[in-house]
């Protein structure tokens, strides 16, 4: 009997999908949908959570838990997924998602809630790898670039609609249901997966363990490259010797780490999965495009309320030209891909243009107007419309159907700590450089918090002031995209080393893929119930 996602097929599946793959695509965007919306609607409730529960000096762990449980579980579930089946591992995640929220709505001080918010991030970390390696195991790579356009619309939606609706929900209904909001749309996702995905049953008679040291392994230094990145240059002091004790930890645990992975009969991320150039390279631009896209985010909002005067609401609808063209340019791409099989030219493209768009948002100032951030955003979102789901689609392309869940979990991860180290060092770059001109023109209206000033508190500001402060901050801008800028040549470079591998198709599977190793042909196709 077949193991799940083995890449074994009974024959062609080139025939119509049936419906019932249609409705589990719907459910696992859901299923994406409720992880990636989490933060952005917590982040609009988190003055009234800390009014009510108090505790103001662990504000950043209520965050923080969620980041680190999400990374660090995140390669634990692609292999659990891998061992013991798909779909077992995806719902599970998935009850622990809504556990989670659960229990975070009903959180009675700080304490608790940072607690919940680790359960949920736990659940998180499956549901983005699930999302993947499942849509791997049912879809073809050649005809997997037409559902592109889906999950860059889910992305879009939550990074747009995250602060609307968390305002909404916590004006008119109270900051718990932030949290209890996600039960009902898990109820549906579990009950629609349960009902319609079907996946080849695994053949339960061989004998498998868990590489529980490299498990714990891979979490203490996931977990100390986070806390790094997260505390470095705002908690400590990044010459600090807490910083300094992380770092060595992080370094000792993943070394620790390699070398058992070497030497253990299941690890829980192979690393012959590596050897693939294709694979590696995709790491590396996915790591890259995490790095940018995510600094990107954090930055135009706080230009386009400090030096534009755009309110918090506005400042997110401003992301629109990004974001819509990062999901057009994605949707056709995907298409492209599926017609013609070829994908090269697209990290090629989408990395000339994210190192344009960043550059060009490296030249806004005091003068430059909305429509003007609006085109410059426009090209980076096309540049990362070319590059977010390829970076999935060739790494799964790259790897045997058996290592499905630890590709995917490992490109998701490459992302996101690309994001942590963007977020992070270019964060350091802009403080630094808003303080430093505050400085030099003649005094900062808080320091501590020169960097942090809405538009509602610059009105407040005398005019000297807040003419200095606009100055400041556009320069920290322009540092902090102009370094994204050359960050981001590494992944051009990158793209040109990628080898044109066909995707496997919707055909007879062949023995094996001359080129990767890999075995031909996709997994067939969930059956109609």
């Amino acid at each position: 009997m077949p193991a799940e996602g083995d890449g074994v097929a009974d024959g062609p599946s080139t025939a119509p999908r049936p419906r019932s793959v249609r409705v589990v695509l719907l459910a696992l965007m859901i299923a994406l949908l409720l992880a990636m919306l989490d933060n952005m609607i917590i982040g609009t409730a988190m003055p009234t959570i800390v009014g009510e529960l108090g505790g103001l000096a662990h504000l950043s762990w209520v965050v923080t838990a969620y980041t680190l449980a999400t990374a660090a579980s995140t390669p634990i579930w692609g292999k659990l997924g891998d061992m013991y089946g798909r779909k077992g591992v995806f719902l599970t995640s998935i009850v622990v998602f809504l556990i989670g929220s659960a229990l975070s709505g009903m959180a009675q001080d700080m304490g608790q809630l940072i607690g919940f918010r680790a359960v949920q991030g736990l659940g998180a970390g499956g549901l983005m790898v699930g999302v993947m390696a499942i849509i791997g195991d049912l879809i073809p790579p050649r005809e997997r670039g037409r559902y592109q356009g889906m999950m860059a619309g889910v992305m879009a939606l939550a990074m747009i609609g995250g602060p609307l609706v968390g305002g909404t929900i916590t004006d008119h209904w109270g900051w718990r249901w932030s949290f209890y909001i996600n039960l009902p749309l898990g109820a549906v996702a579990l009950a629609m997966l349960g009902v319609v995905l079907h996946l080849p049953k695994r053949d339960r008679t061989a004998r498998v363990r868990v590489d529980y040291l490299g498990a714990a392994l891979l979490t203490v230094g996931i977990t100390a490259i986070v806390l790094v990145t997260t505390w470095g240059g705002t908690e400590y002091a990044w010459d600090s010797a807490v910083i300094m004790e992380l770092i060595a930890i992080g370094v000792a645990a993943l070394v620790g780490f390699l070398f058992v992975e070497t030497r253990v009969a299941e690890p829980i991320m192979p690393l012959h999965i590596f050897r693939s150039r294709n694979f590696t390279l995709m790491s590396v631009i996915g790591f890259l495009t995490g790095f940018v896209m995510f600094g990107a985010v954090l930055f135009l909002p706080l230009f386009q309320q400090s030096v534009q005067g755009a309110s918090a609401t506005n400042s997110g609808l401003l992301l629109l030209p990004m974001l819509l063209s990062m999901m057009v340019v994605s949707l056709i791409a995907g298409r492209v891909t599926t017609s013609s099989g070829k994908y090269k030219i697209f990290p090629i493209i989408g990395s000339a243009l994210m190192v344009a768009g960043l550059f060009l948002l490296a030249q806004m100032d005091t003068g430059t107007s909305r429509l003007t951030s609006g085109l410059y955003m426009a090209v980076l979102g096309a540049g990362m419309g070319f590059l977010m789901q390829i970076t999935m689609l060739v790494a799964q392309n790259s790897v045997e159907m058996k290592d499905m869940g630890v590709a995917s979990s490992a490109t998701t991860l490459f992302r996101t700590l690309g994001s942590s180290f963007g977020v992070a060092i270019m964060g350091a770059l802009f403080t630094s450089r808003v303080q430093d001109e505050m400085s030099a023109r003649g005094g900062s209206p808080a320091p501590q918090q020169s960097a942090q000033l809405d538009a509602a508190s610059l009105a407040e500001l005398p005019e000297q002031v807040r003419e200095a402060y606009q100055f400041a901050v556009a320069s920290g801008t322009h540092s902090a995209f102009l370094l994204g800028s050359a960050i981001a040549v590494i992944g051009f470079l990158a793209a040109f080393l990628v080898k044109e591998v066909p995707l496997k198709g919707a055909g007879p599977v062949r023995p094996e893929n001359e080129a990767t190793g890999a075995p031909e042909g996709g997994t067939k196709v969930a059956e109609a119930v």
